[in-house]
């Protein structure tokens, strides 16, 4: 039980709260926003790291109704940590709660009524003095097509 209480602190999960069913009408777009949270005193990659082998924050849609068009990532804050040399770059990371809206197409001839759209967040956490192996975070949403 002992080892079992460290694992989970030493991997911080990000969390994905439920996201309400997205109304959707044929031939228009629509935005689905993923709120995340990561617990205190952790942080993650951006989507865009300051550096080349740094793990970013993505989110990718692999099936549903819905034709993907853009994702807007949460503002990055530029951050130091202790484990940094003085001649390091600040990282450009998220921390707490955000959120990553993603704007989708509605085909014209997309089947009306209820379907889901699926994707995954992937992200690696980090708190001051390690980071953890990457995750991913299954992320659902149901869509009524009209």
């Amino acid at each position: 039980m002992l080892a079992r209480a460290l694992s989970a602190q030493m991997s911080p999960n990000l969390t994905v709260a439920p996201i309400p069913t997205v109304k959707a009408a044929k031939g228009s777009a629509t935005v689905v926003t993923v709120k995340a949270s990561l617990p205190a005193g952790y942080h993650a990659n951006s989507n865009k790291p300051t550096e080349t082998y740094l793990i970013p924050l993505t989110m990718k849609w692999t099936a549903g109704p819905l034709q993907m068009d853009s994702v807007t990532y949460p503002q990055p804050k530029m951050e130091r940590f202790p484990f940094q040399k003085p001649s390091d770059k600040p990282l450009s990371v998220v921390t707490g709660e955000f959120s990553i809206a993603t704007r989708f197409k509605v085909p014209a001839d997309a089947p009306a009524g209820p379907a889901d759209e699926t994707g995954t967040l992937r992200y690696q956490a980090c708190d001051n003095k390690a980071c953890y192996p990457p995750k991913n975070v299954p992320v659902n949403v149901t869509v009524n097509v009209q």
